[in-house]
């Protein structure tokens, strides 16, 4: 069985930043959280751009403070997901108050800290992401080609 560390104090400040931005208030009369990310993503544009640069903030913390590259690569792709969708007006910000990218980070870090899991290379996520973008970027070179054929019949 694995000892549990204690997180270094850097962590344990994006633990509280990660709530704050994630799950520090609550929809009065239900179970439904949402933090400052939801609500300055209200904000078109310098909200979500705002919001992905303190999750980048957190990111390299954690890198700083041995994230493997596997569970980076992981975390990227939740503020990456968190953020294109997040950009998208209404939804996006009801997509905040589900994802919560942030405390996932947070709760990967943990794991990989404290448990000694999602170690290894980032090869792991980058090639299957990597692949689904040479797949879409496929599709809309296929559907450009089909709508230009078409127009020009």
């Amino acid at each position: 069985m694995k000892t549990t560390k204690a997180l270094p104090p850097a962590l344990r400040h994006l633990d509280v930043l990660a709530k704050l931005m994630d799950s520090k208030f609550r929809v009065p009369g239900t179970d439904i959280r949402f933090g400052l990310d939801a609500l300055i993503g209200l904000v078109p544009g310098a909200g979500d751009l705002t919001t992905f640069g303190i999750s980048g903030y957190m990111l390299w913390v954690m890198a700083q403070n041995g994230a493997s590259g596997f569970v980076l690569a992981r975390m990227i792709l939740n503020v990456l997901i968190d953020t294109l969708v997040g950009a998208v007006p209404v939804l996006g910000d009801l997509f905040d108050v589900a994802f919560k990218s942030n405390t996932r980070n947070m709760r990967l870090m943990e794991q990989h800290y404290k448990e000694g899991r999602h170690n290894g290379s980032a090869w792991k996520v980058i090639i299957p992401v990597l692949l689904l973008l040479f797949l879409l970027i496929a599709c809309i070179i296929y559907l450009v080609w089909m709508l230009l054929a078409w127009l020009w019949e």
